[in-house]
C-alpha cells in the first residue's frame, strides 16, 4: 500500500518491511505479557534472537553462500551486539519498566533514522533488494491490499492468542516452564517470516537481504518489541534467561563480528554448524541444562 500512494522504496525498507517482518514477535510478547506470563514473552524474544543468527542465517547458508558488504554487516553487528548488552544492563535487576522500554524504543528509532540518511545518502540499494521478494506478490489493486491488512491484523491478533493459550497448555502437559516453551516452540514459530524472507534471499543469491534481515530484525526485537511490550505491561526476566539464555544470546550475536571480519562469506560448512548448534541449544533447554545451571548459581 505504501508503494501505491507513491512512499519511497527506501523508506518503506526501513519502515514497512522491517515492522512486518518483527509484527509477529510484537504481537505474540503482548499478548502474553498482559496474560500474565512474561517468560513466554522475554523467552520469545532472547530465543528469536538466538534461532535468527543459528538457524535463519545456517539453512539459507545451507542452500547457496551467503556474500554481503562486510562494511555495512559489521557496522550492523556493532549496533545489535550495542543493543544487546544495554538489554541486558535494563533487564539485569529482574525486571523492565515503562521508562527503561521508552529507553530501548528511543534507541531504536535513533538508529532508523540515522540508517534511513545514511542510506540516503549512500545511495544504499538494500532497501530495493529487500522489497523485490515481496513484490512479485504484491495485490495491484489499492482497496485489496488495504483488505490484505485489515485480514493480516485479525490474524495476528487471533493467531497470537492461540499460539500463547497452546504454548502454556503445552508447558503445562509437558512439565516445563513457560520460559522453556517461549524460548523454543514460541522463538522458531514468530521467526517464520525472517526464515521465510532469507530462504526466498538466498535462492535469489541476495545474501546481503538475508544477512541484513537478521542483524535488523535481532535488533528490533530487543530494542523495539521488549521497549513497547514494557510500556504497555512491566516485564519481568526470569531468572533462568537472565542467567543462561542471555549469554547465549550475546555470545552468538558477537560471533558474527569475527565472522565479517575475515571478510569471508557464510557458507555450507558454517551454516551447517549454526543448525546443530541451533539443535544442541534447543536439546538443552529440554534436557535441563539451562535449569541446572541456573541452580548452580545458587
Amino acid at each position: 500500500m505504501a508503494e501505491q500512494i507513491g512512499i519511497s522504496k527506501l523508506v518503506i525498507g526501513f519502515t514497512v518491511v522491517a515492522f512486518g517482518t518483527s509484527a509477529p514477535e510484537l504481537v505474540v510478547c503482548v499478548q502474553a505479557a498482559l496474560e500474565g506470563v512474561p517468560g513466554i514473552a522475554f523467552g520469545n524474544v532472547v530465543g528469536s534472537n538466538i534461532a535468527n543468527v543459528l538457524l535463519v542465517l545456517g539453512l539459507p547458508a545451507l542452500i547457496y553462500p551467503l556474500v554481503c558488504d562486510t562494511r555495512s554487516a559489521l557496522r550492523d553487528s556493532a549496533i545489535m551486539v550495542a543493543g544487546s548488552i544495554l538489554f541486558m544492563i535494563l533487564a539485569w535487576h529482574g525486571y523492565i519498566n515503562f521508562w527503561q522500554g521508552a529507553l530501548l524504543l528511543g534507541v531504536l528509532i535513533a538508529v532508523i533514522v540515522r540508517s534511513y540518511y545514511r542510506a540516503r545518502r549512500e545511495g544504499d540499494e538494500g532497501a530495493e533488494e529487500a522489497l523485490e521478494e515481496y513484490e512479485q506478490n504484491m495485490p495491484k489493486n489499492i482497496w485489496v491490499s488495504v483488505l490484505f491488512i485489515i485480514l493480516g491484523l485479525v490474524g495476528l491478533i487471533l493467531g497470537s492468542r492461540l499460539l500463547v493459550n497452546g504454548a502454556v497448555e503445552i508447558a503445562t502437559i509437558a512439565g516445563v516452564s513457560d520460559e522453556i516453551i517461549g524460548l523454543t516452540l514460541v522463538a522458531l514459530g514468530t521467526s517464520l517470516p525472517e526464515l521465510a524472507t532469507s530462504i526466498i534471499a538466498a535462492l535469489r543469491r541476495h545474501g546481503d537481504v538475508a544477512i541484513g534481515n537478521v542483524l535488523g530484525s535481532n535488533l528490533f526485537n530487543i530494542t523495539g518489541i521488549i521497549g513497547a511490550t514494557a510500556m504497555i505491561e512491566p516485564l519481568q526476566a526470569p531468572t533462568q534467561i537472565l542467567h543462561f539464555d542471555l549469554w547465549i544470546m550475546l555470545f552468538v550475536s558477537m560471533l558474527m563480528i569475527p565472522i565479517f571480519l575475515i571478510k569471508k562469506p557464510i557458507g555450507r560448512v558454517l551454516g551447517g554448524a549454526f543448525c546443530l548448534a541451533y539443535v544442541a541449544y534447543v536439546a538443552a533447554q529440554f534436557y535441563g541444562m539451562s535449569g541446572i545451571y541456573t541452580a548452580s548459581l545458587y
